[in-house]
């Protein structure tokens, strides 16, 4: 406690300083209130008028055209329409609308009022759903509404207006771009086709070359293979034909090692029986011996010749008889004979396929590297011009559905109207702030003055300052006469300050009564 008071007590002596000095506040006070109480009370009125807008930017076709059709984000698109509104074009266009460019008389006034204009309205975003209010100030409360008025519909036709240009431009776009690709397509094609029919000796039709060429190398490791297959079927088959009983279809039959059996033997037998009988009853010139001789002849050389035939047609290398199953055999063993001849073709004709394409293997990498490069270029060219087709389709869908379905719906929740009272300037702070700057600045600069000059009102302050003790204190002789100076001041400073409060007060409430003295001036 003891440390606060040489504080407290320095603080006394500032205040007895400024106070000693106190008519420097009453001529600052008289000097700085009544300018500044004139100057707020001659301020121009300023009327404000404001809309609130609220904008819908759902619509019911969006959960239809949901990944069908490009939507933009509706917010953002309304956001970036509230920061261009201001844009000098649509300001001129605000100025003129609402006929304030008429008090203008030169480029640079209507310049400078674009200035104000771009200073003075205010878009703001509520923060609210898509909620925005448009404000703006004059001194005219008719020009405030007809300015916030233009704006308002400005802001609504403009955003209605630039989704369709928006929608247009892309559609452009998406057509120049798509004619573009459709050009790089077709010279991709032409330059594809062209290689093609360059190289198609050398290129497979399908696969790669070397794919190519492994699979004619595993057809002809196949076809050599069958070949040798077939082969062992046919000794196969050889081995199986049998030397057994068999009969074929003209009647002769193996019944031994070398005994053949025909349709004629019987008639032989039975012929050569009568024979035998007639000689023992006829003799040899009898005509019954001679016919059965002759007929026996004919049945002998007739069996003879079906020998031969069938040892021609059916018989072996060996010229072993075989029969019915046998001759299947011998079929089978034809037949799988000619296809030992075609597989032997087709053997010698890829050996000279595989021989060709081996002679070209040099040539095929650098070839194939150039296949490779006009694939993808053709695939990349082809790939975007689908993409465009599809979004161009989809930019048609948004175009048709935007005519059908406005994209935003604005409702205006409060409309502009001319204002009836002043929303400013706010006189009562004005007021207030022209007062207490009058005292402060008479009371620190009779501060001020007593730092540079200080007055001592204390022994103490005299022991501070020169270090030499202090014996005793003399009163002033003329204290009565000092006394009434001081008090004579301080009714002077009372007064003076009454006074400014007094018309500090008259000017609040003529300010609450609304009383117009820019109308009494």
């Amino acid at each position: 406690m003891q440390d606060l008071q040489p504080s407290i007590a320095q603080f006394f002596d500032f205040l007895k300083g400024i106070w000693i000095k106190k008519r420097i506040i009453v001529i600052c006070s008289w000097i700085i209130c009544p300018i500044g109480f004139f100057y707020v009370a001659t301020l121009p009125n300023q009327y404000e008028s404001s809309a609130k807008v609220y904008v819908d930017t759902g619509s019911p076709l969006d959960q239809v055209l949901s990944g069908i059709a490009i939507k933009s984000d509706p917010k953002e698109e309304i956001r970036m329409m509230a920061r261009t509104l201001l844009s000098r074009s649509n300001l001129e266009t605000i100025a003129r609308e609402s006929d304030l460019d008429i008090a203008t008389t030169s480029d640079s006034e209507f310049n400078a009022l674009v200035s104000e204009l771009s200073d003075e309205i205010e878009l703001i975003y509520t923060g609210e759903d898509n909620i925005y209010d448009i404000i703006y100030t004059n001194e005219a409360p008719n020009a405030a509404q007809r300015v916030v008025q233009e704006t308002l519909e400005l802001f609504v036709e403009g955003s209605l207006g630039n989704n369709r240009r928006d929608t247009d431009t892309a559609g452009r776009f998406l057509d120049e771009q798509i004619a573009d690709y459709e050009n790089r397509l077709a010279e991709s094609e032409q330059r594809l086709a062209e290689f093609k029919r360059k190289y198609s000796e050398i290129l497979p039709l399908s696969g790669t070359y070397y794919g190519s060429l492994q699979a004619m190398k595993n057809s002809l490791e196949a076809t050599r293979l069958e070949i040798r297959q077939t082969k062992q079927q046919i000794d196969a088959m050889k081995a199986q034909i049998s030397s057994g009983k068999m009969s074929d279809s003209f009647g002769v039959r193996n019944e031994g090692e070398n005994a053949l059996k025909t349709r004629y033997d019987d008639r032989i037998k039975s012929l050569e029986d009568q024979l035998d009988t007639l000689t023992l009853r006829y003799t040899e010139q009898h005509p019954d011996v001679v016919e059965t001789k002759a007929l026996l002849a004919n049945l002998e050389e007739a069996r003879q010749e079906e020998i031969q035939q069938f040892f021609s047609e059916q018989g072996d290398d060996t010229g072993q008889p075989v029969g019915e199953y046998n001759s299947q055999l011998s079929l089978e063993v034809s037949r799988l004979q000619s296809n030992i001849a075609s597989l032997e073709v087709k053997e010698d004709d890829l050996e000279k396929k595989i021989a060709d394409v081996e002679s070209r293997i040099d040539l095929v990498p650098q070839i194939e590297a150039e296949q490779a490069s006009l694939n993808r270029d053709y695939g990349i060219t082809k790939k975007r011009y689908e993409e465009l087709l599809s979004r161009r389709e989809s930019s048609d869908l948004s175009r048709r559905a935007d005519v059908s379905a406005e994209e935003f719906q604005f409702r205006i929740i409060e409309p502009p109207m001319v204002p009836n009272s002043p929303s400013g300037p706010q006189r009562l702070m004005l007021y207030t702030l022209v007062l207490l700057v009058g005292f402060g600045v008479g009371i620190g600069i009779a501060f001020l003055l007593n730092q540079v000059a200080p007055i001592l009102v204390r022994a103490r302050q005299l022991k501070d300052l020169t270090d030499y003790p202090i014996w005793g204190t003399v009163t002033h002789l003329e204290v009565e006469r000092i006394s009434k100076v001081n008090k004579g001041r301080i009714m002077a400073f009372t007064l003076s300050s009454l006074a400014i409060v007094v018309l500090y007060g008259a000017l609040m409430t003529a300010e609450l009564l609304n009383v117009n003295f820019q109308g009494m001036l």
